[in-house]
């Protein structure tokens, strides 16, 4: 059996010689020589000859078990032999223990980094010392160094912004799509930033980006060889917002046909007579009232949409929004909500209460819903009973699906419906031709995008421009405008969905260091945590 010896133990594969170990209030310090061969000039790299001095460095080192560990390392000065360099002396160092200027050694100071690179500042300051190591905030933060960003842009070069501040300040991410690997952070968003990245660093053949302009601009200013690639993803959620703004539109044809298949049934009990079905005067409602008569009285005097903000105290897109959708759909869309679990029986419950003329109990009606499916408490029948005595209850509203949840079901592939959402999407269609064209073209589009057909995308657009909706219409002509990248987008294999992690993985750093930390650590977090 080999003996081991204490620098097998305590420094294995490093070229030291034990002299000493002592223990002392919890502290190991350990006593040891340098054996290495000569070092080299830091300068000139020459190997040194002539020993000056010896002195003796503290080095902080992993700690073992329970106690903290100190090395204490004699080393040796070297003279300089070379006269045209212009350092005379140098310390040498131990390959594996010890560099230049450093108080920790090689392996403390690699794990350092590491915890540095997962937590940041406080957090591995914090678990630093549950480990009993020496390491404050700063000291960890300084470990944190950017690597070296490669000359060359890779072959396949993903792009995409995330927020510092949303809304305010964004930076731009660029991955390797290949490697799946951050290549850089760039500190903004504009086209002159990632042109003047894209100059300095040649060489990307492909480029996956989403339906930002800008960085459009920048690929055809700095890399006009490159085939840009729309991502599917994107395309998709665009596809999706014309769909729902369609059904948006188009809500009132839905209701009118499920109102004459209201009168047209023969309900069983006298329903109870209510005021007919109207918007709420909310304070909500009315505000949005006021607000989309203040916009468009503002307009009539020529304002621009930055003036309007700023004079109404709103967001641009805000402002926006209340140009270019009607009055009826920005209300509806802040229309309560109706009461979920007991939405489904209020009608039984109306008539109910007209046939007894008030004289019936809740816990009457409850047992009796219950008994019919209602799954939800005894004191929301009670509330809803104590409204109509008083006669403040809410109409029964006719029961038509939402527009996102029509969306849903046109988007989401056939065969994953169920047969009763399969035959309300059939009613939706049969209600409003134009919901039905919305719902071919978008079901025509998804399979171009799932299947990489994008030799019939022209054809589509051209469909799509001649009798679709008008948010439809819309879609196809921005997509005439992108018409390379998204046919390369909808033909080839590359896409976004890399990119979109790390950018996932951005957020989740730049929540963990809550919005402290300058840009330059956020970067060196970013490239260097795998």
């Amino acid at each position: 059996m080999a003996s081991t010896t204490v620098e097998d133990v305590l420094f294995p594969g490093i070229d030291v010689q034990v002299e000493g170990v002592s223990d002392s209030s919890g502290i190991l310090a350990v006593e040891a020589m340098s054996t290495a061969r000569p070092g080299r000039c830091p300068n000139c790299h020459k190997q040194g000859r002539r020993v000056h001095s010896t002195y003796q460095r503290a080095l902080d080192e992993r700690p073992l078990g329970s106690r903290r560990v100190i090395i204490r390392l004699r080393v040796r000065r070297y003279f300089c032999d070379r006269k045209s360099c212009s350092r005379t002396m140098f310390v040498e160092q131990v390959p594996g223990l010890s560099t230049r200027y450093r108080r920790s050694s090689t392996g403390l100071a690699d794990w350092l980094r590491l915890i540095a690179i997962e937590l940041g500042g406080r957090p591995a300051a914090r678990l630093c010392r549950r480990l009993r190591l020496s390491a404050g905030r700063t000291r960890l933060l300084r470990l944190l160094t950017a690597p070296t960003v490669p000359d060359r842009a890779p072959r396949v070069l993903g792009v995409d912004e995330f927020a510092f501040r949303k809304g305010c300040t964004y930076g731009t991410v660029l991955v390797d799509v290949e490697a799946g690997r951050v290549v850089d952070v760039l500190p903004d968003r504009t086209s002159e930033t990632f042109a003047a990245w894209l100059t300095e660093h040649p060489g990307a053949e492909i480029i996956c980006r989403d339906r930002a302009s800008a960085y459009t601009k920048a690929v055809r200013e700095s890399a006009p060889d490159a085939l840009e690639v729309a991502d599917r993803w994107h395309l998709l959620q665009n596809l999706s917002a014309a769909v729902e703004k369609t059904c948006h539109q188009h809500r009132d044809c839905l209701r009118k046909r499920a109102e004459e298949e209201k009168v047209t049934e023969v309900p069983e009990p006298p329903p109870m007579l209510l005021p007919p079905a109207e918007l709420p005067r909310t304070q909500i409602i009315e505000r949005t009232r006021h607000r989309y008569e203040d916009i468009h009285r503002l307009l009539e005097k020529r304002w621009t949409i930055s003036a309007i903000a700023r004079r109404l105290n709103l967001d641009r897109k805000t402002a926006r929004r209340f140009r270019d959708t009607d009055l009826d759909q920005l209300a509806s869309a802040r229309e309560r909500r109706p009461n979920g679990v007991l939405e489904p029986f209020k009608a039984y419950l109306n008539a109910r209460f007209t046939e007894t003329q008030g004289q019936v109990s809740g816990t009457r009606l409850f047992l009796e819903i219950q008994a019919r499916g209602y799954r939800g408490s005894r004191q929301v029948v009670r509330k809803h009973l104590t409204a109509l005595r008083a006669g403040t209850a809410e109409p029964v509203r006719v029961d038509i699906p939402s527009p996102r949840k029509i969306t849903s079901w046109i988007m989401r592939p056939r065969e994953t419906l169920t047969e009763s959402q399969d035959e309300r999407l059939l009613q939706v269609r049969l209600a409003c031709p134009d919901i039905a064209r919305a719902c071919d073209l978008a079901r025509a589009f998804a399979d171009l995008a799932r299947h990489r057909r994008g030799y019939l995308l022209l054809e589509w657009i051209r469909q799509a421009e001649q009798d679709a909706p008008k948010p439809m219409k819309g879609f196809a002509g921005f997509l005439r405008q992108d018409l390379a990248a998204v046919t390369a987008g909808l033909t080839l294999p590359w896409s976004s969905g890399v990119v979109e992690g790390h950018v996932n993985r951005v957020k989740t750093l730049k929540r963990a260091m809550y919005g402290r930390a300058s840009f330059e650590l956020l970067r060196s977090r970013i490239l260097t945590q795998p």
